[in-house]
């Protein structure tokens, strides 16, 4: 996906923009924002995957 170049760019900006000591945290933050949507994706799956019924409220 990237070659050498880019990354180096992508981390140059990186540091830049956050700061050394905001990189841990920010990396930290994306990695259980990841596992979060991972779980939630495996869960979406595994519910019933039939319609739910439609409201038959007569308001």
């Amino acid at each position: 996906m990237f070659n050498g170049p880019e990354i180096w760019i992508i981390v140059v900006v990186l540091l830049v923009l956050f700061g050394g000591s905001q990189l841990p945290k920010l990396a930290r933050s994306l990695g259980e924002a990841q596992k979060e949507l991972k779980k939630g994706m495996k869960d979406e799956g595994s519910s019933d995957s039939t319609p739910a019924e439609p409201s038959t409220d007569a308001s």
